[in-house]
Formats: C-alpha cells, structure tokens, sequence
C-alpha cells in the first residue's frame, strides 16, 4: 500500500493551486482505500467492520433517502434496508465504483421504489393526523376528528342514569331481578339463561318482558317525564353508551 507521504512526493513540485486541488482527490483516494479494506475484514468473517460502514454511511444514506420522500419515518426504513441488503451482497462487491456510490445507488432505488408505492395510493396528496393543523397552531388534525366518546356532560348524565336503573332493579322482586341480572349484568344467551332456570327459551323472553315492564313503571316513577310512550332506547341509549346496562333494551 502507498503512504501517502510517498504518494504526495512522487508528484514532484507544484504550486499552491495545484496542491490544493490535489488535496479533495487525495482524501477521497484514502477514502476509497480504507472502505476497500472494511470489505475485505467484513467478507472475511469481520462483523465489526460492517458495523463501521453502517457508522460512516447511514446519516448520508437516510439525507439521499429523505430528499426524495421528505418524509422522515420512511427515509429511516430506506437507509436500514439499505445496510441490509449490502449485508447481503457485499460478498459480490467487485469494487467496480467506491463502496459510498454502490450504497448511494441501493438507496436512492429503494427510495424511488417507496415514492411511486406510495404515490399510486396517493399519499402524496394525504396528510398524517399527527400534522400539526398550521405553523402558529400546535393542534393537530387529529383533535379535529369527531369521535364518538362521551363529553364530561354526556359521561356524568349517562353514570346517573345507569345509576337510577341499577336502583330501580334491585326495587323490583326476586324473580324479575334474577332474570334482568342474567340477561343484562351476565350477557346470558336466552339459550343459557333457560338452561340456568331449568325453564324453555320462551319463557324466558316472556319472563324479560314482564320484568322490563315492571322495570319501566319503576322508572316513571322516579323519571315520569319520559312518558309511558318513549320507546326503550329512549330510556336506555345513555346508559348503554357509557357501558351499562346495554341489553335491557334489547
């Protein structure tokens, strides 16, 4: 191997201009070299010399990555698939172009590869919901979205009136509380609830609808706005909303 002090003397004399020319060229010689020696190491069975290729290039690899996708997770994804297929193919390494190109060219290909994937589902067009709404608003896209979650209001309403029906039930007598507590608190199948009571499927709903009527005249009583006329979902929607008694109504 040359040292580059022999290297710069054989050269003979030059001017200032010519010696700082020479300069970038001589580095990037040294470079060349080196990496060309990593190479070897790693295809020798040396996996810390790999590691130092992944040390010395993925920055320049994720850069090339992210000005074509500006897009930082999947520059990311680039630059790690490129390290791993150069682990797989530096055994064909023939150094035809330096070690820095052929890892340039294995990114940019997998990053035209994730632009056209992406660009044919369109999500060039698309925003994350983690965007933040503008420069001067913190807010993202996401606390904008309409959700079907219970507002403190609507929370406290529904716990109250989950509350009331829980009440009304244990006011009612033993048998229409047994089967309202098979059906409603234990999510019993008509099925399993008439195997529990020894008793047919129709009997069961027959029992279900003698007790939710006692159920709804208790209810009157204590909410008699709602009218004997206001279906049951009416009764029972803001209990089964915040994840109460969601079968009394069914």
């Amino acid at each position: 191997m040359i040292a580059l002090a022999d290297f710069s003397s054989s050269a003979g004399p030059a001017g200032p201009a010519a010696r700082e020319n020479r300069g970038p060229l001589t580095a990037a010689r040294a470079e060349a070299r080196h990496d060309a020696g990593l190479v070897r190491r790693f295809n020798a069975g040396d996996e810390a010399a790999f590691v130092e290729i992944v040390t010395r290039y993925r920055g320049k690899m994720f850069a090339a990555a992210f000005a074509m996708l500006r897009n930082r997770s999947d520059a990311e994804e680039v630059a790690q698939d490129t390290f791993i297929r150069a682990h797989r193919g530096l055994a064909n390494f023939r150094g035809d172009a330096s070690l820095s190109t052929w890892l340039h060219h294995i990114a940019l290909n997998l990053a035209r590869n994730n632009y056209w994937y992406f660009y044919r589902r369109r999500r060039h067009a698309t925003l994350s919901l983690d965007s933040p709404c503008g420069a001067d608003n913190p807010a993202t896209f996401a606390d904008l979205v309409a959700t079907e979650a219970a507002g403190p209001a609507r929370a406290a309403m529904a716990g109250e009136f989950a509350a009331l029906i829980a009440s009304c039930i244990a006011r009612l007598s033993a048998r229409p509380r047994e089967i309202l507590t098979l059906r409603n608190t234990r999510n019993l199948s008509y099925g399993e609830i008439a195997r529990e009571l020894g008793i047919s499927v129709g009997t069961v709903k027959s029992r279900l609808g003698r007790a939710r009527e006692s159920l709804r005249a208790l209810l009157l009583k204590s909410c008699p706005e709602f009218g004997r006329q206001a279906p049951l979902v009416a009764w029972f929607e803001p209990a089964r909303r915040a994840g109460g008694l969601e079968v009394v109504c069914a």
